[in-house]
């Protein structure tokens, strides 16, 4: 998830067991070893070191590396204000709900697609999971030409599960009452793209991108799909399925960062995952290998989703699309005019008529 406008300030929910009577424990690199100590995840006659782990947007993450028996874990902490964009203020409650839906879930991960949770400290905000080490990231392998069909499968596999066993779950609407997240995250994608910004586009995409702004049709239809992804009801969603969310880790994928998870529409998981397992072939006007194909049909089978429709996943995919292309968090691969272009032409196409199947969407005449 990235942000593109400054001086947006959201209210966060207070700690759900911890009153607010001191600043928040801050971690760095001179209390990070003595904090782990601390929760009894660093054993006498060990040290630790700190290192970077991944990009850190929005937390500050770090890889703590422990000598002298060569274990590894990774430490996350939200903070009020955005690691990457401190003009943002964001609950901290947000990793809250990413260790709730790492619990709620996990019943249901079959397959291991979750990180392991060694220790939550829910008074800091401080989120303790297992290291995946140097594992390359979904979109990265997708992008060098990797046939990620067993990946799509697990992954559509994963949501199924989750989403048949939360499905009308009432109680879960009030355990994930993430408001300020869910807001944040779709304003940036049914509402920022869709009007005008200053986005740093090229003027080709720009001039595109106007077109866009002005088909009040093309807007009325995001705003439709918004209204239906705020709806509170449908299963637990993680909301963030993105291919930079996933490690292909030696075991398999790791699905990571759902501090987004809320109850809401099961159609959104699945169209933010097919956009992404679509991108690179749209971008270079080439038919998908099968990837929106696996992930479907896994999740059909396992969720038994007779009333999910494609047409609607195929709506929430074109709009991620379309806001990967003229949003404020680009993809790598709509980086050249002529690949952004075939994939805003394609998004907006879908947004206005959906594919009705996954083999439609694949095909390069859609």
């Amino acid at each position: 998830m990235v942000f593109g406008m400054r001086g947006r300030e959201l209210e966060g929910l207070l700690p759900t067991g911890c009153a607010p009577v001191r600043e928040q424990l801050r971690l760095g690199e001179a209390n990070a070893a003595q904090y782990l100590r601390e929760r009894g995840l660093l054993h006498p006659g060990e040290e630790a070191t700190v290192e970077a782990a991944g990009e850190g947007n929005i937390n500050w993450v770090r890889r703590m590396r422990i000598s002298p028996h060569g274990r590894s874990l990774v430490v996350k902490q939200a903070r009020p204000a955005l690691e990457r964009f401190p003009e943002y203020q964001v609950t901290t409650e947000r990793i809250v709900f990413e260790s709730r839906y790492y619990e709620v879930a996990r019943p249901s991960d079959l397959d291991g697609l979750l990180p392991h949770v060694l220790d939550f400290d829910e008074c800091e905000r401080v989120l303790i999971l297992e290291d995946l080490g140097d594992a390359e990231r979904l979109d990265e392998a997708l992008g060098r030409g990797y046939d990620g069909r067993g990946a799509a499968q697990a992954l559509g596999r994963f949501l199924g599960r989750v989403h048949a066993a939360t499905r009308e779950a009432p109680a879960l609407a009030e355990q994930f009452h993430n408001n300020a997240m869910r807001r944040l995250h779709g304003d940036h994608i049914f509402v920022l793209p869709f009007r005008e910004n200053s986005f740093p586009l090229s003027p080709r995409l720009r001039a595109r991108a106007e077109q866009v702004w002005k088909d009040a049709d093309l807007v009325a239809r995001a705003d439709a799909a918004y209204a239906r992804y705020l709806t509170p009801q449908g299963a637990l969603i993680h909301a963030d399925v993105q291919a930079g969310n996933v490690l292909l880790a030696n075991s398999g994928p790791k699905l990571l960062d759902a501090e987004i998870a809320h109850v809401g529409d099961p159609a959104f998981d699945l169209g933010t995952l097919i956009a992404h397992l679509c991108v690179a072939a749209l971008a270079s006007r080439r038919s998908s290998p099968g990837l929106v194909r696996a992930a479907w049909s896994a999740y059909l089978e396992a969720a038994d989703a007779a009333s999910l429709r494609f047409e609607d996943v195929a709506r929430y995919a074109a709009i991620e699309l379309l806001r990967r292309t003229i949003g404020a968090a680009r993809l790598r691969a709509v980086e050249r005019d002529e690949a952004g272009v075939a994939v805003l032409e394609a998004a907006a196409r879908w947004i206005r008529r959906p594919p009705p199947s996954c083999e439609a969407l694949e095909s390069p005449a859609i």
